[in-house]
């Protein structure tokens, strides 16, 4: 192929001049297979029960707005301009209040503002794994995470988990296989309260469990904590950070809790990670958005956030009774987890279906979900769909569901006339880059 400048590259093509060119890490990246699907999904005909995006009707717009203008009006000059590469120090400390009901302590100092939580993931990431290290994840898995492990080369080994949540049993068995491989474990990824697919909680027994194991075996625990502050029932589990502050690192998010537009998350990391991660942080952003920052500070000292976080609650504990009181009247042919809080339902559907053939189908009856393989590195998952609550209506999520079953019976009916369809053995070797309405 012919360039401007006469040099000639065999390794180009027609669509892409560069296509020789980029680094070996992206080789593997993948648009989402039903990232189109999604956009379809949207549609207002559709009942979308596959985006994790959280319900703002009950957030007070009239009291943001003021809190934002009063923002521009004190400190624009400030909230304007360039901040710190570490983050905004007030409100460091008041996500030290945040944390609190989840036994998490710290200096402010320890804590790393990122834009969301998902950078976090990226910077953590970035400083400690080299092409070819593992990294140990919960299956099935946060998609989100799973890209930004793949896209660092990382190896991932998934560990089964039950509705107690991540096995320590299991977990040992796969660190000592892997050891005897001669394999590099760098990280453990968790999401201990009301996990992102699956619904479950780790039990509080477990915590140390698995903290002894991963202290034995020198791996650090990366706790990403988005739903702690919204159970149903009861008050937050200790985090795990709060047993070892040497061997986690806590990620949070304000995208839950309050907005995700703000893009605020945070990390808490023992002090000699925090400062590479702040390195890591400025050389990728230079500084995290200072407005964004302040506005949620500012937010936090001028209103009630512990009783809105309440509201928050309530209005995902009734969406949740909505779907689990459909799942039981609509699909009893199917199973699923019972979730104490977050925003999603794990279901199993009958066996020899395949919830990613089944998508495109269940989108031409207006309904959207999540398919179980897109949680997975390993194509594990094809009998799995996570179902999202936290936007929907109760009785649009019960319509979504009535919908749901329909397309589940018609794929039984098929099944039982022409026998279950061929599944391919391929196992992945690229990783999706899921949009919002995936993660």
């Amino acid at each position: 192929m012919q360039t401007g400048d006469g040099f000639r590259s065999d390794k180009g093509s027609r669509l892409d001049r560069w296509l020789g060119s980029y680094a070996a890490r992206t080789h593997g990246m993948t648009a989402s297979e039903i990232r189109a699907l999604f956009a379809v999904a949207s549609r207002p005909e559709v009942v979308s029960l596959a985006g994790g995006m959280p319900n703002l009707s009950a957030l007070p717009m009239d009291v943001v707005s003021r809190s934002v203008a009063g923002l521009v009006d004190r400190k624009g000059s400030v909230a304007l301009q360039y901040g710190s590469g570490q983050g905004d120090p007030e409100l460091r400390r008041r996500i030290l209040d945040v944390m609190a009901p989840n036994q998490v302590t710290a200096h402010p100092d320890d804590i790393v503002v990122t834009t969301g939580s998902q950078q976090a993931l990226d910077l953590v990431t970035r400083i400690f794994v080299d092409p070819g290290d593992v990294v140990l994840a919960e299956a099935p898995s946060y998609v989100g995470a799973l890209g930004v492990f793949r896209s660092y080369q990382a190896d991932v080994v998934h560990v089964p988990m039950d509705e107690e949540g991540l096995i320590p049993e299991a977990l040992s068995e796969t660190l000592i296989a892997l050891r005897r491989a001669g394999r590099r474990v760098k990280l453990l990824y968790t999401v201990p309260n009301y996990h992102n697919p699956a619904g479950v909680t780790m039990a509080a027994h477990r915590r140390p469990q698995i903290l002894e194991i991963t202290r034995r075996f020198g791996v650090l625990v990366m706790e990403d904590d988005p739903y702690g502050l919204l159970g149903f029932d009861g008050d937050p589990l200790p985090a795990m950070r709060s047993l070892d502050d040497d061997g986690v690192i806590y990620l949070g998010s304000f995208s839950k809790t309050f907005a995700p537009g703000f893009r605020v998350g945070w990390a808490v990391a023992p002090h000699a990670v925090r400062e590479k991660l702040v390195l890591a942080s400025e050389s990728a952003i230079l500084c995290p958005s200072s407005f964004s920052q302040m506005a949620v500070s500012t937010y936090l000292a001028e209103h009630d956030w512990k009783h809105q976080i309440g509201l928050f609650r309530e209005l995902y504990r009734e969406r949740r009774d909505a779907m689990l009181q459909a799942l039981h009247d609509m699909l009893p042919t199917s199973n699923w987890t019972n979730p104490q809080g977050g925003f999603y339902v794990w279901v199993q559907v009958p066996d020899g279906l395949d919830t990613k053939a089944m998508l495109p189908r269940a989108v031409t009856a207006r309904v959207a979900y999540a398919p179980g393989t897109g949680f997975y590195t390993d194509g594990q998952g094809r009998d799995y769909m996570r179902l999202s609550y936290c936007y929907p209506t109760p009785e649009r999520i019960r319509e979504g569901v009535r919908r749901l079953a329909g397309v589940i019976d018609e794929e039984l009916e098929v099944q039982a006339t022409f026998g279950p369809a061929p599944r391919s053995n391929r196992i992945g070797s690229s990783f999706e880059s899921p949009g919002p309405d995936l993660s």
